[in-house]
């Protein structure tokens, strides 16, 4: 095997060398605090050019300027960085419109670069778009393995939260899986991430965990099971999922009581297979007045009336036909209950977020997967803020008017 190169720029390691030359470290704690020191003049420098850039002109430049602001000396500051305290002088300007980017007015934790490189890896953008950016803002370069070991930093934590209890009580499970490229033992393989999103009794929603394993199956979604009853769940409502073999009696098995719910819009694809693509529309839209129709008589006189318009496309009736159960229990409930579970479209949204931090290429390990969907995770969170879902009242007082469901509710209404 040829020797691995060594990838650092010239002139990291000429800053490398300079530092071991001025202060001659033996040690790794006399390196950090090598480091530590030269902290401040590096965040002098950059608010330095900030002020450049504010007042459009240089230090000691003595040309004509077109302002009429100035520089005013400096304010003394101690700030907090991940080495620790580290004292520098802030430039000012006479007017005090100055609001540096690097270190805002009345900010003494700077220790914060670490969150923002953070949220820009949970935005999916790459190392290499990461240093750039930080290099265009506050002008130094960070290498590709400072940003993973800043990144890697969230790995505990995000096992921490794929481990945490679980609530007692959800009224919507949704489950769905996504793929993602791994580098396994010289290989490339396509791995599944197994995704659970939970609405609680308050409609907040939560994602239970990620779980990454060879491929979708049922006896995989099965341990998925049991580990979020380990975690805490003793009762589920609903669970809307895509067309797994075996995977509602194994749901129930595990959540006896729990409705499980086919994706109607899984089934829309399955069955327009079998339509040529110029009539989708009409095939789609007469569909809709099925499952979308006001009760469940009315949804079996459009059954009938679908089936005999389509009835040339016999594939296409079948689907329906088989799986005219997920259909039917849907009116078992009010409308706004039945907009929740007919589809899984809320946790398809989150996968739609999730692939544009996967869609990066190849990840060289599970806990890579695991640290860039955790971050986006993170982001997701911050985007929903603990709000419930939309029209979530009218869709707990239907939830109510099922005695049964109430009861159950009820049991957990403060959890």
């Amino acid at each position: 095997m040829a020797p691995r190169k060594n990838k650092r720029s010239e002139a990291s390691k000429a800053i490398a060398q300079a530092i071991i030359d001025q202060y001659k470290p033996t040690s790794a704690e006399e390196m950090q605090d090598a480091l530590k020191d030269i902290f401040g003049p590096m965040f002098e420098a950059m608010l330095q050019g900030e002020m450049d850039s504010h007042l459009g002109y240089e230090s000691n430049d003595r040309g004509y300027k077109d302002t009429n602001n100035r520089r005013n000396g400096y304010t003394h500051k101690t700030l907090k960085t991940t080495m620790g305290d580290v004292e520098i002088d802030a430039p000012r300007d006479r007017d005090g419109s100055f609001d540096p980017q690097l270190i805002p007015k009345r900010t003494k934790d700077v220790s914060g670069i670490e969150d923002k490189v953070l949220s820009m890896y949970a935005k999916g953008m790459s190392q290499r778009d990461i240093a750039d950016t930080i290099e265009d803002i506050y002008g130094f370069e960070i290498s590709h393995e400072t940003i993973s070991n800043i990144t890697d930093q969230v790995i505990e934590t995000a096992n921490e939260w794929q481990n945490r209890p679980l609530k007692k009580f959800y009224s919507f499970i949704f489950v769905d899986c996504l793929y993602v490229n791994i580098r396994k033992e010289m290989e490339t393989k396509n791995c599944a991430v197994y995704v659970v999103l939970g609405y609680d009794v308050n409609g907040i929603k939560d994602i239970l965990g990620i779980w990454i394993g060879e491929s979708e199956g049922k006896h995989y979604w099965m341990q998925i099971f049991d580990e979020i009853k380990a975690r805490g769940v003793e009762d589920i409502l609903f669970i809307s999922m895509d067309g797994v073999s075996g995977l509602e009696e194994g749901a129930k098995s595990i959540f006896k009581d729990v409705v499980v719910q086919r994706c109607i819009v899984h089934l829309i694809r399955n069955s327009i297979k079998y339509i040529p693509s110029k009539d989708y529309k009409a095939y789609t839209a007469q569909l809709k007045k099925v499952y979308g129709a006001s009760s469940l008589k009315a949804a079996e006189a459009e059954f009938e009336r679908f089936k005999q318009a389509w009835s040339k496309y016999p594939g296409a009736i079948d689907v329906w036909i088989r799986n005219w159960s997920n259909v039917e229990q849907l009116f078992n409930y009010g409308s706004a209950v039945r907009k929740v579970m007919y589809t899984t479209n809320a946790i398809e949204s989150i996968n739609s977020s999730f692939r544009k931090v996967t869609k990066k290429g190849s990840f060289p390990s599970e806990d890579a997967v695991m640290k860039a969907l955790y971050l986006r995770i993170t982001e997701l969170y911050k985007k929903w803020n603990g709000r419930p879902v939309a029209n979530w009242a009218l869709v707990r007082n239907q939830l109510s008017m099922d005695d049964k469901l109430q009861t159950r509710i009820l049991k957990y209404e403060n959890y």
